[in-house]
């Protein structure tokens, strides 16, 4: 339980305004990289979600 502590505060870390704010400047074909940023972020939180789970049931 205690190693999912650090994946909450990494959510928020990602997820917090002025980090969203860099990924929404437009890119050079004019659409921006927050979406892809949001996705991306999202996934990499979730499959280390799974990953501390995981361990821990086997441990």
């Amino acid at each position: 339980m205690s190693r999912l502590i650090p994946l909450t505060l990494l959510g928020v870390l990602l997820f917090t305004p002025p980090i969203l704010l860099i990924f929404d400047t437009p890119a050079s074909n004019g659409l921006s990289w927050l979406p892809a940023y949001l996705f991306i972020a999202w996934l990499i939180l979730i499959a280390l979600t799974a990953l501390v789970v995981e361990r821990s049931h086997e441990e």
